[in-house]
C-alpha cells in the first residue's frame, strides 16, 4: 500500500510518498506517521474488501477518512502506477474535487453482513434443491410437475420416502397432504420412475445441505432480531408500504442506514440505488438509458418489492401500476412502480403528504373505480390522494422522507471540499 502525503510549504507543493504493508502493525505505523505530519483529511481508493481494515484503522484516529469510488477518480490511462494513484488522489482532495462515497455506521454494517449472508444462503439453498430436481428427473420422477413445492410437506415426505427405499407409487401417493390439488391418480403417474442406489445417495446427501442451510439461515435470523432495536422504528415504518415485508424492510435499512442526510434529495436515493435511467448523450443523442448497475443488494429486494406491491388488492401503487401497464407494458410499470416505491409514493401511516405527479385524476382501486365510476372531471384537490384510501396506502411519503423529519444536508460536494486558502490548507494523505 503506497501513501502520500502533500503538504503547502511557502506557497508550493511538498509530497512525501511512503509504502506499508497491510499487517495490523504496518497500518498502526502508517496511523502514526500521518499524525506525525499534521494530517487530517485521508483519502482512499475503494478496492473490494482490502480498503477495510485499512479505514477501521484511520477511523479510530483523529481524521476525517473519504472513501473514492475508484471509476470517478481515475488517472490518465497508461500513466498508472501506485505511486502516481496516491499523489493523483492527494491533489483531487486537496482541490476537492472527491465526492466521498457512502459508508455506513458500525450497527449498519453489522446488519447488512448478516442480511447479505442469509441473502446467499437462500440463493445456495434454491440451487439444492434444483439439484434436487434435477436428480428427480433423471429417475423419472415428475415430482415438481404435481406438486408447487418440493420441499414443502408432501413433497419432503415423498423424497424421504424414496430414499428409504420406497417405490410404491400408490404408498408414496399417500404422503401427500389432503390440500394437494392433483388426483391420485396423477400423483401415481408422476412418482411412478426408476430409483436406484445412485440417486437415493443423491437426494440424501442434497437434503443434508438444505438442512444445514436452514440451521445457518435461522442463527441468522436470531442474531438480526438481537441487534435490530436500533432500527425498529424505522422498520416499522418501511413495512407499512405495500409490498414490504418486515425481512424486506430489515434489508432496506440495512443497506441504506436510517440517517437520510447522506442523501440530499429523493432523487440522490434513486440514482445511487440504480433504479433510474442513465444519462448518456453525445450530439444531442441518447445512447442508452438503461439503468446503472448501482446498489444490486438493495436493487433486488426492491424488484421483489415492487411486484408484491403490484398484486397488493386496493393499494395505490397497484394502481399506479395498472395505469402504466395499460401505456407502456408491465416491465415498464414495474420499473415505474421501483420509482415511485422508493421515491414519491410510499404511504405512511399517520399523516396526509401530498403528492406530485402527472395532472392527472387521483388514482383509486380497480374495484372501486368500476363499482362508483366518476365524470371526467378535475379533482378539487388533484395533488392529494383520496382521504378514504387512508388506510389501503392512500398517504405517501418518501421513504428518505420517512426515516427523518429534518431537511437534509448533502454529505459532500465539490464547493465543500475547496479550501478558502491554500496556503493554509491542513495536509492531505491519499493512498
Amino acid at each position: 500500500m503506497v501513501a502520500c502525503v502533500r503538504h503547502m510549504v511557502d506557497g508550493a507543493v511538498k509530497r512525501e510518498v511512503r509504502t506499508f504493508k497491510t499487517t495490523t502493525k504496518d497500518l498502526m505505523a502508517l496511523s502514526e506517521w500521518l499524525s506525525a505530519e499534521g494530517c487530517t483529511d485521508v483519502a482512499m481508493e475503494a478496492t473490494g474488501i482490502y480498503w477495510k481494515p485499512v479505514w477501521h484503522i484511520l477511523a479510530d484516529g483523529d481524521f476525517k477518512p473519504m472513501l473514492a469510488n475508484a471509476a470517478h477518480v481515475k488517472n490518465v490511462p497508461g500513466r498508472k502506477t501506485d505511486v502516481n494513484d496516491a499523489t493523483w488522489l492527494a491533489d483531487l482532495m486537496a482541490h476537492g474535487l472527491i465526492r466521498g462515497s457512502f459508508v455506513p455506521d458500525e450497527p449498519t454494517q453489522e446488519m447488512r453482513n448478516f442480511l447479505r449472508t442469509r441473502k446467499q444462503f437462500v440463493r445456495e439453498r434454491s440451487s439444492h434443491v434444483q439439484r434436487i430436481q434435477k436428480t428427480l428427473e433423471d429417475a423419472n420422477i415428475k415430482l415438481d410437475s404435481v406438486i408447487t413445492d418440493i420441499m414443502g410437506l408432501s413433497g419432503r415426505r415423498m423424497i424421504e420416502a424414496l430414499i428409504a427405499g420406497e417405490t410404491d407409487p400408490f404408498a408414496l401417493a399417500g404422503l401427500a397432504h389432503r390440500r394437494i390439488k392433483a388426483s391420485q391418480a396423477e400423483l401415481e403417474a408422476a412418482l411412478r420412475g426408476r430409483v436406484s442406489d445412485h440417486h437415493r445417495f443423491m437426494l440424501r446427501l442434497l437434503l443434508q445441505h438444505i438442512d444445514a442451510i436452514d440451521a445457518a439461515i435461522g442463527q441468522i435470523d436470531q442474531e438480526v432480531d438481537a441487534h435490530v432495536e436500533p432500527f425498529r422504528t424505522a422498520i416499522q415504518i418501511l413495512s407499512s408500504i405495500p409490498g414490504i415485508s418486515d425481512l424486506s424492510a430489515e434489508v432496506i435499512v440495512s443497506e441504506i442506514g436510517i440517517d437520510m442526510n447522506r442523501f440530499p434529495t429523493e432523487g440522490h436515493l434513486i440514482s445511487w440505488a440504480g433504479l433510474c435511467p442513465r444519462n448518456d448523450e453525445s450530439a444531442g443523442k441518447r445512447r442508452s438509458t438503461r439503468m446503472r448497475k448501482g446498489a444490486p443488494w438493495l436493487k433486488t429486494t426492491l424488484i421483489q418489492c415492487a411486484w408484491a406491491a403490484a398484486r397488493t388488492k386496493g393499494s395505490y401503487l397497484q394502481a399506479q401500476f395498472q395505469r402504466v401497464r395499460s401505456r407502456r407494458g408491465a416491465k415498464k410499470g414495474d420499473r415505474r412502480r421501483r420509482c415511485i416505491g422508493s421515491h414519491r409514493c410510499v404511504p405512511h401511516a399517520e399523516e396526509r403528504h401530498s403528492v406530485r405527479g402527472p395532472r392527472q385524476r387521483p388514482l383509486r382501486p380497480p374495484c372501486e373505480r368500476q363499482a362508483n365510476p366518476s365524470p371526467r372531471q378535475p379533482h378539487p384537490e388533484p395533488w392529494l390522494c383520496r382521504p378514504d384510501h387512508a388506510d389501503r396506502g392512500g398517504n405517501m411519503m418518501s421513504v428518505r422522507q420517512a426515516l427523518t423529519s429534518e431537511p437534509a444536508q448533502p454529505l459532500d460536494s465539490y464547493a465543500a471540499g475547496r479550501r478558502q486558502d491554500r496556503g493554509q490548507s491542513p495536509s492531505i494523505v491519499s493512498f
